[in-house]
């Protein structure tokens, strides 16, 4: 396809480095028969490689334009094109189990994630380009100043490996950041957080929103409860781990 010129209000940056693109692949390794959605096609530098791979493969592109020259470009009966917001999109009317890949806009890529991590029971992985900032926070350990309300959320659902890093010079136009490769792994039914997650997300949020205070100040909870759940009131939020947050969600969700 010809250059298209980038949208801000998109927050298009198009991956154009070819050996990129081929050690994505690589990572994704696809099947012939793998149920394949990529999120923001853009140009298709990465449709294409991955249609050689997989027998059908669907994309959603929230540009019109580039969602037209898509179709133009490949055959319908290969190609699938949503043209939708990846946001509000129903991950769920597509056939489990799904394999979920794109170079997700910087710009919306945290409720992105918030909204495909629903979909966790119909995933098989995820492989993402996003921000550096984003991936360290999605891997990071408690305690330490990346570790915060992402990093809790996706824990409990996911398995989360940092792949490698993207240079800037790897987009057009390039990017004022730096960039990711990321893999989400669903945690087996067994190691996943029973718990329900809107209270479990009530709950790091307001902790979160409290990150400088200790928990007696950032948790709905009195003392006797730190004493029932095993807490120390004086530890900060980035202090707990996804399993303590779990804890507090469903103490909290049971009337305690």
């Amino acid at each position: 396809m010809n250059t298209h010129r980038p949208r801000k209000r998109f927050g298009q940056h198009f991956l154009h480095d070819a050996g990129v693109v081929a050690r994505i692949v690589a990572a994704i390794a696809p099947a012939p028969d793998d149920c394949l959605i990529e999120i923001g096609p853009g140009e298709g530098v990465l449709t294409a490689p991955l249609l050689e791979r997989v027998r059908r493969l669907e994309v959603i592109e929230i540009d019109r334009d580039l969602a037209t020259r898509l179709r133009d470009a490949f055959p319908s009966e290969r190609l699938v094109v949503h043209e939708a917001d990846a946001l509000s999109f129903d991950f769920g009317a597509l056939p489990a189990p799904l394999r979920i890949v794109g170079n997700l806009p910087y710009n919306i890529s945290t409720p992105l994630l918030f909204h495909m991590a629903a979909f966790v029971d119909r995933v098989r992985d995820m492989h993402f380009m996003l921000q550096r900032e984003v991936v360290e926070r999605m891997a990071a350990q408690r305690s330490t100043r990346a570790y915060g309300r992402l990093s809790v959320m996706l824990q409990t659902r996911f398995r989360i490996e940092r792949l490698f890093y993207v240079p800037a010079g790897a987009f057009r136009p390039p990017p004022k950041v730096a960039s990711a490769v990321v893999r989400l792994k669903p945690l087996a039914p067994g190691e996943r957080a029973s718990v329900d997650f809107g209270a479990l997300s009530r709950v790091v949020a307001g902790a979160f929103s409290a990150r400088r205070k200790k928990l007696r100040n950032a948790l709905p909870l009195a003392a006797d409860d730190f004493a029932t759940l095993g807490l120390d009131p004086d530890l900060r939020p980035e202090n707990l781990s996804p399993g303590d947050y779990v804890r507090v969600a469903r103490y909290l969700d049971e009337g305690g």
